[in-house]
């Protein structure tokens, strides 16, 4: 071998883009930017698409979004085509919907599976991204898209003696691709928050008994889920158009649903209270909209908040095991809402005891027990529906150096920082697809994961088009974008509950409210303002100015 062909074997692959994860935002990312022309290369750690759809499998899984609304807006032959079968639609549909689309748009030949982004270096000297993967590979990319997902971290809690136990241990995160039957089996449910809300009931059918170990009481609204009318797939189909034009622009989280036009306290009690029912008859996550206020005023949230711990009270039987199951300690909706099936109505089921380990924590787990308060209770399996790293964990397991050798971890080691949720200052030429500081998991994730994309897709064509080459968040621009993001939170009630959107189930994880909850409308507004104005906010660099940085 000449040692030219030598040198040139030994050169790693050259994309314009590297794409870390293959979910609903990722696949929208490659593309879009195979529309554009631009080489890129997704890297996904599961075997197949589908992102939070793939990893997450347990019983009962499905999107607390409604399925005609969650889906992908951008190829109207798409929305037209594909049928729903239920209102909510569950996990195994879903993941066959991220399937279809990967063979549709033929996505999978720029996919790389089974392969997690270990390590990304910024080269400032080249502006170019070295990017290095489980399988020891590197390659070099002119940007780097952060499409990691906000809920694909799934958190394994450090709970003593969890690896001495002989019984079988499954993460509502990380479950077996194949069926797991409970049938006779005496199962231990660790975690109430929205998989294990949706797992239990599930669960219960099948096993000779469930132990549900709940440290925070939720507030969980009926799904009312029910299979879709061709009327109603027909009538969403006919009015897209303006169903995903307001979802963009008027609604708060993305869901088309009625504005309110008034506060809670603007109706008497017997109106509002027929407000609520009608809402709770309904079901869904659009409960919360049933007032304009909910989420701003205290005494406006009560009234919402006592209306469902009297449904809990009315639903359990047993009046201790109703108050156990009575959130009191946040406001209604400043946890994200969860959806359920016959939740609460499953305590009164012979075989499902409920234990509060916010009273008796849990002191170990043996062979073959969780120990609570001094008690074993004996368990065949144990399933840990302990929730996510959310928002940040998925980036924070990459090893990402930007200018100066900072790292990304060592920059948000008190909380993240960015500038508009899209990019961090140090980080020139890498994006993050729905991050901190965007509407991200306060809304419908498709509608903030496409405007994500198209923004990113329009900045990269704007850079082409203009010679380019370098891209980065000034950092007054971000310290002013992360002020406003706690701001305008800090009017809110969110701050007042122990959430994930706090990072306040991660041990040492600091206390900064994540999402924008300005609202998907306004913070769309913002960002095409900001990129209307030569990407305001922004410092960009071509060949020529990096020439004369580097000479000066």
């Amino acid at each position: 071998m000449s040692a030219q062909s030598a040198a040139a074997s030994t050169t790693p692959d050259h994309y314009d883009v590297v794409v870390v994860g293959a979910g609903f935002a990722g696949m929208y990312m490659l593309h879009r930017l195979r529309g554009l022309g631009f080489t890129a290369r997704v890297y996904e750690q599961g075997s197949g698409v589908g992102g939070t759809w793939y990893w997450n499998r347990y019983p009962g899984a499905r999107c607390d979004v409604e399925s005609m609304q969650y889906s992908y807006s951008f190829s109207e032959e798409l929305q037209q085509q594909w049928t729903w079968t239920e209102r909510y639609a569950p996990q195994p549909e879903i993941l066959q919907y991220a399937n279809h689309v990967a063979d549709r748009f033929d996505l999978r030949r720029d996919i790389q599976f089974d392969t997690r982004v270990a390590r990304a270096v910024f080269d400032e000297r080249g502006n170019i991204w070295s990017v290095t993967t489980s399988d020891g590979k590197t390659v070099t990319a002119r940007f780097v898209v952060l499409a990691t997902g906000c809920l694909s971290n799934a958190r394994k809690p450090d709970i003593k003696g969890l690896d001495r136990f002989t019984g079988k241990i499954y993460h509502t995160g990380h479950w077996p691709h194949e069926p797991v039957d409970f049938t006779g089996q005496r199962v231990g449910v660790i975690g109430t928050g929205s998989s294990g809300i949706q797992s239990v009931p599930v669960i219960a059918e099948q096993a000779r008994h469930v132990t549900v170990f709940q440290r925070t009481a939720q507030f969980s609204i009926p799904a009312r889920n029910a299979e879709l009318t061709d009327e109603e797939r027909n009538w969403f189909r006919a009015n897209y158009p303006e169903v995903r034009r307001f979802a963009r622009e008027e609604a708060k989280n993305g869901i088309y649903t009625e504005i309110p036009d008034r506060g809670a306290l603007d109706d008497g009690d017997n109106e509002r209270r027929a407000k609520f029912e009608a809402r709770w008859q309904r079901g869904g996550l659009t409960f919360m909209s049933a007032y304009n206020n909910l989420a701003l005023d205290k005494a406006a949230n009560d009234t919402a908040a006592n209306f469902v711990r009297g449904k809990i009270a009315e639903i359990v039987k047993d009046s201790a095991t109703a108050k156990l199951l009575t959130p009191i300690s946040y406001p209604i909706g400043t946890k994200r809402i969860c959806i359920d099936t016959d939740y609460f109505a499953t305590f009164n089921r012979p075989n499902v005891t409920l234990v509060d380990i916010k009273t008796n924590p849990i002191e170990e787990i043996t062979e073959t027990a969780v120990r609570s308060g001094g008690e074993d209770y004996e368990l065949d399996a144990l399933v840990l529906a302990t929730g996510f790293d959310a928002m940040t964990g998925s980036v924070a397991k990459i090893d990402i150096s930007g200018r100066g050798g900072q790292t990304l971890n060592q920059k948000w080691a008190e909380g993240p920082r960015t500038y508009l949720g899209l990019m961090t200052s140090g980080f020139p030429n890498l994006f993050v697809i729905t991050g901190p500081g965007s509407p991200s998991v306060l809304s419908n994730m498709i509608v903030s994961i496409e405007q994500h994309v198209d923004w990113i897709s329009d900045c990269l064509a704007y850079m082409r088009a203009n010679a380019l080459e370098m891209m980065e968040a000034e950092r007054a621009a971000e310290d002013k974008w992360v002020a406003h993001v706690n701001e305008v939170a800090s009017a809110t009630l969110y701050p007042q509950a122990d959430s994930w959107y706090m990072g306040a189930n991660i041990p040492g994880k600091p206390r900064i409210f994540m999402p924008y909850i300005g609202g998907v409308g306004p913070y769309r507004q913002i960002c095409n303002e900001v990129a209307a104005k030569g990407y305001e906010g922004f410092v960009m660099a071509g060949a020529e100015q990096k020439r004369k940085v580097a000479m000066s």
